[in-house]
């Protein structure tokens, strides 16, 4: 963003070279797919390991109640939430596992919520372009004011 004024992101035009990005990619894909068939009150926080050398993602839902999140680090690799048979899927296949696995969090996460849909939409394309998001890190970090996810929806 420069000068106040918007500026869009290029189009990805091929994947990200880095494995690990890949993966970390395609996780941010499988939340993509829930959010476009009704889990759009799902949430995802992402930041650094202490060390820096690992990314983190949690799947969350907001609000009253004792569900548990999510939780993947790349230091698993392609075992997304310890799963031993996710390795080869695609975000569609994952969304599907996830669905199936996690039913509580999957039950407390459905519903439209177009402000957070929109806002991972925007965050899958930065990572697209090789740009994963960070919220957190145990050194500092500078967060551009819009990639900040929106509030919770009141519905």
């Amino acid at each position: 963003m420069n000068s106040g004024r918007f500026t869009p992101l290029p189009v990805a035009q091929q994947r990200p070279a880095n494995a690990v990005n890949r993966r970390c990619l395609r996780l941010l894909g499988m939340l993509h797919e829930l959010h476009k068939v009704g889990y759009q009150r799902l949430r995802a926080d992402m930041g650094m390991s202490p060390s820096g050398i690992h990314w983190r993602c949690t799947i969350f839902v907001d609000g009253p109640g004792d569900i548990e999140p999510a939780y993947y680090t790349s230091a698993d690799n392609a075992q997304y939430f310890r799963w031993m048979d996710a390795e080869h899927d695609t975000a569609r296949q994952m969304a599907a596992k996830f669905i199936d696995r996690f039913p509580d969090l999957c039950a407390a996460g459905a519903g439209l919520d177009y402000a957070n849909a929109g806002w991972l939409t925007w965050m899958l394309g930065k990572a697209e372009s090789g740009d994963l998001p960070v919220f957190y890190a145990d050194y500092p970090i500078d967060i551009d004011p819009q990639d900040r996810p929106p509030p919770p929806s009141a519905d």
